[in-house]
């Protein structure tokens, strides 16, 4: 049987220009298995459509022939096909109300999907994924969000010369820019009344560790959350100005009776409260990098901000970079997300308003929500270094068969939640959703 694939050009906003699959791995597909790939043309796209071409892609509107179809955000309803496979970020397994009806469609059409979220190894390590290069756009655009809010206030600071992550050519041109603000704040360091300049992270992995990477770049003192307490309690301007502080579970919460366990405040969360209120009042930033769903604690709430607000006329904490972007979800008062021209909002906690864009006073939220795409090009070709080696399995699999006869590596059966349009048994729970 021929193997046949296709890559469906991306359409949900003008910023989405990233692709699952690179030209060059294209070519290695061909090549290496003999599978051959059809690509929807696309003005947008990170690659030119020339490029697909030279791999040796066909270009074509129409991916009917292909029994398997690879993207990278929601498909619209209307695309999906009568039991065709489809491997794309759906968006459902926390029963996201806006991807429902899509999800309707495809059990309707008894479709197949493979959600790249839920591709993990045994260990349930994910194994594709855009993360690290979310953390490093949502660190860019937060730094230089908090470069606008101190020019609102009058204040100049080195950060004034960090760029958004798209307004640089490459992750090294953008890279390079912060090591010259780092070495500018070695130099002359940071405006007195700044100081100590404490930025948070919430959540310490793929997303948090490429939020890290651009932050490390500058020169900093990495302190545990409680040093942070005590380092604020005797602070002296000898003391270096910038300081980071990686936020793990048992510092965003507590349990009500007992030890912290991690693995009990996985599975009972309603057992646990939030803490992180006694390290809010010490931070200028905070990058939130943690998975939520409604069940954990809150970070930041209205209610605090309302109370610091009265508190303090302008409270220390002044941006807050939303990388994980859940919608009134950790934090509070990321009320919408945002696109990379318009990125920021400001929430004013005394009238429980918003505000768009940078403003001098209020908690200013960097919210994009699909950061990765600042970097199209970089994000693709690691997505597409690992996706590759799981599509010849794809490819060869047949859909039609029961899902107990399906020749898939563990990580793609992992992912499979529709079977012809059958929920997996671990996904059962999503019934509800629909």
């Amino acid at each position: 049987m021929e193997k046949i694939i296709g890559i469906r050009r991306e359409d949900k906003n003008q910023w989405e220009r990233r692709v699952p699959l690179v030209p060059d791995d294209v070519r290695w597909l061909r090549e290496t298995h003999g599978i051959r790939t059809l690509v929807q043309p696309s003005p947008i796209r990170a690659f030119a459509d020339d490029e697909y071409r030279r791999a040796g892609a066909e270009l074509s509107e129409d991916l009917d022939r292909a029994g398997t179809v690879f993207a990278v955000k929601e498909i619209p309803a209307a695309l999906f096909r009568e039991g065709k496979t489809y491997v794309f970020f759906s968006h459902t397994i926390k029963g996201q109300a806006y991807n429902m009806a899509m999800l309707r469609t495809m059990i309707e059409r008894r479709c197949s999907l493979v959600d790249y979220e839920r591709v993990l190894d045994e260990d349930n390590r994910r194994l594709i994924f855009f993360g690290r290069y979310a953390g490093l756009a949502g660190m860019l655009d937060t730094l230089h969000g908090y470069g606008l809010k101190l020019r609102a206030r009058g204040i100049d600071s080195p950060f004034a010369r960090i760029r958004q992550a798209y307004q640089y050519a490459s992750l090294a041109e953008a890279r390079a820019g912060v090591e010259a603000v780092g070495a500018e704040i070695d130099e002359k360091g940071f405006p007195e009344e700044l100081c100590p300049l404490v930025v948070g992270f919430a959540g310490y992995g793929n997303v948090s560790r490429g939020a890290q990477e651009i932050f490390d770049l500058l020169p900093h003192k990495v302190l545990s959350a409680e040093a942070l307490v005590e380092m604020i309690d005797n602070f002296s301007s000898d003391n270096l100005n910038l300081v980071k502080v990686v936020f793990s579970e048992d510092d965003l919460v507590r349990p009500l009776q007992g030890a912290f366990e991690l693995q009990d405040y996985y599975a009972h969360p309603e057992k646990y409260e939030s803490k992180f209120e006694n390290y809010l009042p010490l931070l200028a930033i905070l990058v939130n990098c943690i998975y939520w769903t409604e069940k954990y604690p809150r970070l930041v709430t209205r209610e605090y901000l309302k109370q610091r607000t009265i508190l303090e006329s302008t409270p220390r904490l002044q941006v807050i970079g939303d990388i994980s972007c859940d919608i009134d979800g950790s934090i509070e008062i990321t009320h919408k997300a945002t696109q990379p021209d318009q990125a920021f909002y400001t929430y004013f906690a005394a009238e429980d308003r918003f505000e768009d864009g940078v403003q001098a006073l209020g908690t200013t939220v960097m919210a994009v929500d699909n950061l990765p795409c600042e970097f199209p090009r970089e994000s693709s070709l690691e997505f597409s270094r690992v996706l590759r080696d799981f599509v010849p399995a794809v490819a060869a699999a047949d859909f039609s068969r029961p899902a107990a006869g399906l020749e898939l590596p563990y990580p793609i059966r992992k992912a499979l939640l529709l079977h012809r349009g059958e929920f997996a048994p671990e996904y059962g729970y999503m019934k509800k959703f629909v």
